[in-house]
């Protein structure tokens, strides 16, 4: 676009639209497509050279000079229309006064609430005018300041005082208008003044931003607030969305001989000379934008989010920001990465964005060799790196601690992997810089890293305190017994730790070490296993008693002030249900004191947790090796009554097996007592062993006294000979003998069989042998040809120690021979007689000289029954029944013997067909021979032949 720009005074910006002044003190109103929208007549004299609307308000200021009179300034409402004319409203018209002396106004200024307004002049005179402007209730005014140099600019800075900022070629004032310091003389800022045009209000900051040769100047209430080097002459200033806009004149500009050819008495010098315009970000501190122009410019504004620039022939310049990206993509190029972050950061982009350009920045301060430089923008970016491309970069160069910075980093942002924290645990140790390593672990709040990775981590490379302190501070107490059995061998700290676990956690680690705890505490890891199997555990419960005590000459690494695992313990992790507590008592001036950490147990007898009471057989492999031990645990487990019934009968058995294992493992005195305890167990009649595990481990451990004592109670008597005889006790086995003879007969036999198995044992039994065989004989024990067959199986026995035996024998069997064959005699005699008897009844008469009756004993009168009997009787006595047959008719007297006769003749008949009695008596009779006799002489031959 261009403008007629000599009719034109000035152009100035508004909210929405460009107001024009013109020398015939007409304002147009131009749009954004820069048509003109609307004009009116502003002031009837002079020429509208100064134009300012008060910003997001429809209020228009307009001001009209004439040399020959005061300035004119007006007031407009945009939004409201003089019906007659159809101009903006004008609310109010006033003179600026000046002291009735006629000279140009350099510097024009309002506040926001249009409360009041200044006007500065080229003579150096400042005119304030207060008063409501809007509703024209009446203004005054007043020179507030007045200098011999000409009035350069003029800003309000409204805060919660309002302040007017002058400019002169000579100097920076501040002068209060509201507020404690109003009336005041104007405060000198600066002792060097600026240039008309090079003076103005940065309404983001509000500071005054003040340009000079050498530099940009920003002021605040309290004086220069800050500067920014930039040299060369300056026009114009202006500030437009953060940027300072500066317009330099010439290089070949004419020199400044006057303060008021300064101040700018002539507009243009050289109009075929260039004119420099740059755009600077004075936060950023670099060109935006520099060009030159080849006219001179008059005027520069910002309206629409855009730059204007006017200049002396007419021409007017827009300049359009470019975007976020696009100035990026600028800053990339020339790699300028520092400025990009600082653009970045000044707009507020989404931290994604910024830490792109944090990437950007570090791969090329890399590709540089500046490390740590690249390393810092990394770190800046982490939130949005794959972790794995930086890491690979500072593994290639070995640039490790700059890698321990970044995943020290990548902790702290809980982005870290197990493979993550391997690394840094490795860097650290690869270094060996154990303070990092503790500074890491021990660092406070939430977890950062994955603990298992950690403590793994720490063990491997042998830094096991700190490995047992990170499982401790977060209660991974399996992992603390762990470290302190498996790396530290402490194994008096490590049960120390166990005691002081809730039951449920302590459970799984002292069963896991029991045989270990055992080997190396075994009163103190017995204790426990009993307490925590009997039902009666309690962790322990301590507190730290923080005191002062003289330092003394020792020294030494852990452990040196302790006395106890406990105190160890304490010293390298804090205990469970640990409590701290300070006793500080009276020191004395002369004496070095150093602070002592003594653990004193606070356990009671009420901290009791309940908790499931395991069997107690569960614990039995943890006291492989441990017997003694093993023996305190299960005399106390049956002892206790918290363990149950049915558990009891395991400890029984166990303890029987653990007495039985001490008594073969030692010797004399001390074997002997093993072996009566073990007695004594199973002889108790209340203690639940199963006979048969009392057997096997009596038979396993060579305990003869268990056997008997389960034999004997079993009834095996034979058995408890027989172990004797085993065992060649020949002594035992006469006792077992005397005890068990009479009521085990067959004992005799093998006990005859024992005694003769060798001269040793022959010579041992002595005279037991004559009364075995005394009893042999006596009892009918053994036939003699029997006797004589176990005695001849070896050569031990011989015809001394037979012979008093065998005559006795020959002589009792001779008697029993004669008495046999007096017996056959009488027997044949007596048939012989029965035979005869029976013979003369069936062929001789009878004759019958009874005369009286055998039944009534009266005398017999007919009619008379005789039977062969001899016994003769009345008819009438012996009670025939009417049509009884007379063979039916018995002796009342013989009838009941026949009839007994008759039946066990009719019972050998019958049994006579049942063989298998016959069978089974001869199975069951040691005397078969008898046997057989017996069931002849039932008949048994007799039937079978009838039979036949």
């Amino acid at each position: 676009m261009q403008p007629q720009q000599s009719s034109t005074r000035c152009v100035v910006a508004g909210t929405k639209n460009i107001f024009v002044g013109k020398p015939n003190g007409t304002v147009q109103l131009l749009d954004q497509s820069f048509k003109l929208a609307r004009s009116w007549k502003a002031h009837d004299h002079g020429s509208v050279t100064h134009i300012k609307q008060i910003p997001e308000t429809a209020y228009l200021l307009t001001l009209s000079e004439d040399l020959s009179q005061e300035p004119e300034l007006r007031i407009w409402s945009l939004d409201q229309t003089e019906k007659r004319t159809g101009y903006p409203k004008c609310l109010c018209t006033l003179t600026v006064q000046n002291g009735r002396k006629n000279f140009p106004v350099t510097s024009f200024t309002v506040t926001g609430d249009l409360t009041q307004l200044a006007v500065g002049f080229g003579n150096g005179a400042v005119t304030v005018v207060r008063g409501d402007f809007i509703h024209e209730r009446g203004t005054k005014q007043r020179t507030v300041f007045e200098s011999e140099e000409p009035i350069t600019g003029l800003e309000f800075r409204e805060a919660n005082a309002t302040a007017l900022y002058i400019a002169t070629t000579s100097r920076i004032l501040a002068l209060a208008i509201t507020g404690n310091k109003q009336g005041t003389p104007a405060r000198t800022l600066d002792e060097n003044g600026c240039d008309v045009g090079c003076m103005t209000l940065d309404p983001q900051s509000n500071e005054i931003v003040v340009a000079r040769d050498d530099a940009i100047y920003a002021y605040g209430p309290r004086g220069r607030a800050a500067s920014y080097a930039y040299e060369g002459a300056k026009k114009l200033i202006a500030v437009c969305n953060g940027y300072v806009l500066i317009v330099s004149p010439p290089n070949n500009n004419f020199a400044r001989s006057s303060a008021l050819r300064a101040f700018g008495g002539a507009q243009v010098n050289d109009i075929l000379n260039t004119s420099s315009f740059t755009i600077l970000n004075t936060d950023l501190k670099f060109i935006g934008h520099q060009e030159s122009l080849s006219n001179q410019v008059s005027t520069l504004f910002g309206i629409w989010g855009e730059i204007y620039l006017l200049t002396v022939d007419g021409k007017l310049f827009r300049y359009h920001e470019k975007t976020f990206q696009q100035k990026l993509d600028i800053l990339y190029q020339q790699n300028r990465y520092i400025l990009a972050i600082s653009m970045a950061q000044k707009y507020k982009v989404d931290p994604v964005q910024q830490n792109v350009i944090f990437r950007k920045y570090g791969d090329y301060s890399y590709q540089k060799g500046e490390y740590d430089t690249a390393m810092q923008q990394y770190l800046r970016a982490i939130d949005n790196t794959e972790p794995s491309q930086i890491i690979r970069k500072f593994l290639d160069h070995q640039r490790i601690r700059n890698l321990i910075e970044y995943l020290e980093e990548l902790h702290e942002h809980h982005n870290a992997t197990s493979d993550h924290t391997t690394l840094l645990l490795n860097c650290y140790a690869k270094l060996k810089d154990v303070d990092k390593l503790e500074e890491f672990i021990r660092q406070p709040g939430d977890l950062k890293f994955d603990l298992d990775t950690a403590i793994l981590m720490c063990r491997q490379g042998g830094y096991y305190d700190q490995a047992a302190f990170l499982a401790r501070r977060h209660n991974e107490h399996g992992l603390v017994v762990d470290i302190l059995v498996e790396n530290l061998k402490k194994y008096a700290e490590a049960l120390a730790y166990i005691v002081r676990l809730e039951p449920k956690e302590a459970y799984p680690n002292f069963m896991k070490y029991g045989t270990v705890l055992l080997e190396h505490c075994s009163t103190e890891a017995t204790q426990l296993f009993i307490d925590y199997f009997t039902g009666s555990f309690r962790p322990k419960k301590d507190a730290v008693i923080v005191q002062e005590a003289p330092v003394t000459q020792e020294s030494g690494g852990f452990g040196t002030m302790a006395t106890s695992a406990v105190q160890n313990l304490a010293a390298l992790i804090p205990l469970p249900y640990m409590t701290m507590s300070t006793a500080q008592p009276p020191s004395s001036g002369s004496d070095q004191k150093q602070t002592v950490n003594q653990v004193v147990e606070t356990t009671t007898e009420d901290d009791f947790v309940e908790y499931e009471v395991p069997k107690p057989r569960v614990a039995f492999s943890s006291f492989v090796d441990h017997p003694d031990q093993f023996v305190v645990f299960l005399e106390a487990c049956i002892d206790s009554e918290g363990v149950k019934t049915e558990d009891k009968t395991d400890l029984y058995t166990t303890l029987f097996e653990m007495y039985l294992h001490k008594a073969g493992t030692t010797e004399a005195d001390e074997k002997a007592e093993w072996e009566r305890k073990a007695k004594s167990l199973i002889e108790s009649k209340d203690v639940p062993i199963d006979t048969s595990n009392v057997l096997l481990l009596s038979d396993l451990e060579k305990f003869r006294d268990g056997t008997v004592l389960v034999s004997e109670r079993q009834g095996l008597r034979f058995d408890v000979f027989r172990s004797y005889t085993a065992a060649q006790d020949t002594r035992g086995a006469i006792k077992a003998l005397q005890k068990y003879g009479p009521e085990e007969p067959q004992l005799y036999p093998a006990a005859l069989a024992y005694f003769t198995i060798s001269p040793e044992v022959l010579e041992e039994a002595g005279t037991e042998v004559e009364a075995v065989l005394k009893k042999i004989d006596e009892d009918g024990l053994m036939a003699p040809l029997q006797v004589i067959q176990t005695l001849s199986t070896n050569a031990v026995a011989t015809m001394g120690l037979v012979k008093k035996y065998l005559s006795s024998t020959v002589e009792r069997e001779r008697s029993e021979i004669a008495a046999n064959r007096r017996l056959i005699s009488s027997y044949r005699a007596d048939t012989t007689q029965k035979l005869g008897e029976i013979d003369e009844l069936a062929t001789k008469p009878a004759s019958f000289s009874a005369t009286r009756c055998s039944a009534c004993g009266t005398t017999l009168d007919l009619p008379t029954v005789h039977f062969l009997c001899k016994h003769s009787f009345h008819q009438r006595c012996l009670n025939i029944a009417e049509g009884q047959e007379p063979d039916d008719i018995e002796c009342p007297f013989c009838s009941q013997q026949n009839q007994t006769v008759r039946q066990i003749r009719r019972a050998q008949e019958e049994s006579a067909g049942r063989h298998e009695l016959f069978a089974n008596a001869l199975d069951r009779s040691s005397d078969k021979f008898g046997t057989i006799s017996e069931f002849f002489g039932r008949g048994v031959m007799g039937v079978q032949a009838a039979s036949e």
